[in-house]
C-alpha cells in the first residue's frame, strides 16, 4: 500500500512526463501547512526563470497566515508578474500532485488573472 505521499509523488511523475512533452516553461507549485511555493523553470527544467513564496520577506509583511488562500492568491500574482519580467508568457502548469483545490486553484488563477497562459 503507498502512503500519501508516495500516491502525490507517483502522479506528479506523469504529469510532469506529459508537460516535458510540451516543450514549455512549467509553473509548478509546492504546498506544505504553513507556506506554498511557486517557480517557473526553464523548457529543459535547468533554470529557475522566477519564484514567489510566502516565505518571502515582502510577501510575510503583507499576510498573517501563509497557509490559506488569500496567501496563495497573493503568490499567483506574484509570480505571474515576476515570469512575464523574465519573458515568459506561456507555461504549463504543474500541480506537483496534488488536488486542483483550494490553495492550489487559487494560485493557478490568480496567475491566469495577472496574464500568463496555461
Amino acid at each position: 500500500m503507498m502512503t500519501k505521499k508516495e500516491q502525490r509523488l507517483r502522479r506528479s511523475r506523469q504529469t510532469r512526463a506529459r508537460i516535458a512533452l510540451q516543450r514549455v516553461a512549467r509553473l509548478t507549485v509546492f504546498r506544505s501547512n504553513l507556506h506554498i511555493y511557486a517557480q517557473v523553470l526553464s523548457e529543459d527544467g535547468d533554470k529557475v526563470l522566477a519564484a514567489a513564496s510566502t516565505a518571502e520577506k515582502s510577501v510575510r509583511e503583507q499576510i498573517s497566515n501563509g497557509g490559506n488562500v488569500a496567501a496563495a492568491t497573493l503568490v499567483g500574482k506574484l509570480i505571474a508578474e515576476k515570469a512575464k519580467a523574465a519573458g515568459v508568457e506561456k507555461v504549463a502548469f504543474d500541480r506537483s500532485g496534488f488536488a486542483y483545490h483550494g490553495r492550489v486553484k487559487a494560485l493557478a488563477e490568480a496567475a491566469r488573472e495577472a496574464g500568463l497562459q496555461f
